[in-house]
């Protein structure tokens, strides 16, 4: 059964959100996971949906010229090698968080049959997390490609968090309700005929926490 209750193997679409140098040579450095095992996970999604058939969508973000980050035509705005120098199906140009918004990709993955989307890139907290909930919202199932992504740090007025302690927090979110949280080498095992990766939910996600707190 496909992650969205159909029955079936999935008819999936691999998104590999904003892998842009700003994340890596640029002024907003991906830090956990680190950068060049997310980029080689990724650069093996890539290459392993090629050899399945499974249509991939690239996603790059676009600021005004003038922006700090992403400006439109800059070094740091440019694709990463690894996304750049391997075959795509589909770009995307965008300026908001999620891939859906100010672009043709719900209608992209309709006219294709698409019921799940598997999720890559960066950043996990942000633009990742902003298509996963807009892909549950249009009725998909979503595969998280946790190792082939990754967070940066913040501190602000609400207080601090480490890219390791974001990045491990959305994917425990994520796996409780809206994506099959897996490691690359497990979602290409389930495109070679392996069986997916399942979701979890709130209620079975709450209980565990408070059996192991002794609750």
């Amino acid at each position: 059964m496909s992650l969205n209750g159909l029955s079936g193997a999935p008819r999936r679409a691999l998104i590999v959100i904003d892998v842009q140098n700003e994340y890596v040579s640029g002024d907003l450095p991906i830090e956990y996971p680190p950068v060049q095992d997310a980029l080689r996970h990724i650069g093996q999604a890539m290459d392993a949906a090629r050899a399945a058939g499974v249509p991939i969508v690239v996603v790059q973000q676009d600021a005004p010229a003038d922006s700090p980050l992403f400006a439109h035509g800059s070094p740091g705005w440019q694709l990463h090698e690894v996304v750049a120098a391997r075959p795509r199906d589909h770009l995307i140009l965008k300026r908001l968080p999620s891939a859906y918004t100010g672009t043709d990709l719900q209608d992209w993955l309709a006219a294709r049959g698409i019921d799940t989307l598997a999720v890559a890139g960066f950043m996990t907290h942000n633009c990742n997390a902003s298509t996963i909930v807009h892909a549950l919202h249009q009725g998909l199932g979503v595969e998280f490609l946790a190792d082939a992504s990754g967070s940066v740090p913040y501190e602000n007025a609400a207080g601090r968090a480490s890219a390791e302690e974001i990045h491990r927090i959305f994917s425990v979110v994520f796996q409780a309700r809206f994506a099959a949280v897996q490691a690359t080498a497990d979602w290409i095992a389930a495109l070679q005929g392996g069986p997916a990766m399942a979701g979890d939910n709130i209620h079975a996600s709450n209980r565990r926490a408070r059996r192991s707190q002794g609750a």
